[in-house]
């Protein structure tokens, strides 16, 4: 089946075969009871960077021009360390109940130190972004629970292909930014910036419907009890992209407005 979220490909479950009794099996509810450990988890690592903020926010009210090797080092382990977690977890899905745990530990470092430097730029901005971040699940999550999008082939292929087109375009504005250019407009903070950003976010939010059905079809299939933390991890996988292009989206708009 088609899959925008490499972590939710269906065709693992056919890996990792069905649960070896019916006590050890993949459940909804020890799905949701995981997913929510990964984000207490991914919490708790994003506030040790917050008395850096605040440190570098007195520091800038001061006048002092400041800069935290701190903040550069949890963006550095985060960054590295969740991509290589990623990856494990992707290809031994039996170690997710230790790499799961692991990559929400890193990421919180991540977005810790991202959201700070938002935040001393943009001070609310964070707040914002939790906030809508966990309204969009909840949207999503009352979409897909009352059917009214189903996730069909049509709608697992057009969510793909719209999500592979703007990976593919943050590649090309990657390699372009090694040669001293970029792609122009969509980084910046007028209307096409802007309506990028929108874009991605709904495209984000619509791969959440196709991580819910890969839990779902977890638990359909009989997958083992282990897979309750891989699927937490593929909703992780999302979520984290997700609130990344809201920080962006409200940065542009606070641009545009001042």
């Amino acid at each position: 089946m088609a899959t925008a979220n490499p972590a939710a490909n269906v065709a693992i479950y056919r890996r990792v075969g069905y649960a070896d009794s019916a006590t050890n099996v993949m459940t909804l509810n020890g799905t949701v009871m995981k997913t929510l450990s990964l984000l207490a988890i991914l919490l708790v690592t994003a506030g040790i960077s917050w008395p850096e903020v605040f440190a570098l926010k007195a520091a800038t009210d001061a006048g002092q021009a400041v800069v935290s090797t701190k903040l550069a080092a949890y963006l550095g382990i985060g960054l590295i360390g969740g991509l290589i977690t990623c990856m494990i977890t992707i290809f031994a899905p039996r170690a997710s109940p230790i790499t799961g745990p692991l990559y929400a530990a890193l990421e919180g470092l991540l977005l810790g130190a991202g959201s700070a430097f938002f935040e001393i730029r943009y001070p609310g901005i964070v707040t914002q972004a939790v906030g809508l971040t966990l309204g969009v699940l909840a949207v999503t999550l009352f979409v897909y629970g009352t059917r009214l999008i189903r996730a069909t082939e049509k709608f697992r292929i057009g969510v793909a292909a719209a999500t592979g087109a703007i990976f593919l375009v943050y590649l090309v504005n990657f390699v372009a930014h090694l040669f001293g250019t970029g792609i122009p407009y969509i980084h910046e903070s007028g209307m096409i910036g802007i309506g990028f950003s929108l874009f991605v976010v709904v495209i984000a939010a619509l791969n959440l419907i196709l991580d819910f059905d890969f839990i779902e079809k977890g638990v359909e299939f009989g997958a083992p009890k282990y897979m309750e933390w891989y699927g937490g991890f593929s909703l992780m996988v999302t979520l984290i992209w997700l609130y990344l292009e809201v920080l962006r989206l409200l940065a542009k708009l606070n641009d545009r407005r001042n």
